[in-house]
């Protein structure tokens, strides 16, 4: 099994949980579908508050290319995203321009290590706001 597979089992058994390295930190999963593959891809990502709309970044530890999901929400912008035991609909939209300069600073605030991720590469960092999507009408919120 991978780290990421064990760290979501971890994720949905415990309600959003985890030990090790995530522990106290905030954390979400987030599906995409694969941009070649068109299957569904789940990965756990640490996210930052910026009002009610969360924020991820494609930092990628601040390698010299994005993470695959970041390739994969470009071609696909509708994800599942869980928060604790909360799941709902999102459109992920990348910030630009000086919207992804501020919120970008705004993550640094929250998370410093994401400023020494930038320093490491020449790409720039993109951050992507999860745009919760309102249910449909007469559907459940229980997902």
């Amino acid at each position: 099994m991978s780290f990421n597979q064990s760290v979501i089992d971890e994720f949905r058994a415990n309600g959003g949980k985890v030990g090790g390295p995530f522990e106290g930190g905030d954390l979400l999963l987030l599906t995409t579908v694969g941009a070649r593959s068109g299957r569904e891809r789940t990965v756990p990502l640490g996210y930052v508050r910026d009002g009610d709309s969360l924020l991820v970044v494609a930092s990628a530890g601040g390698a010299p290319r994005h993470p695959a999901w970041y390739h994969n929400l470009l071609a696909h912008p509708a994800v599942r995203v869980e928060v604790g035991e909360e799941v709902f609909d999102a459109v992920a939209v990348p910030a630009e321009g000086a919207r992804r300069e501020r919120l970008f600073e705004h993550v640094v605030r929250a998370a410093p290590g994401y400023a020494d991720y930038q320093a490491r590469t020449a790409r720039t960092i993109p951050v992507v706001v999860l745009e919760r999507q309102a249910a449909p009408p007469g559907a459940s919120e229980d997902h």
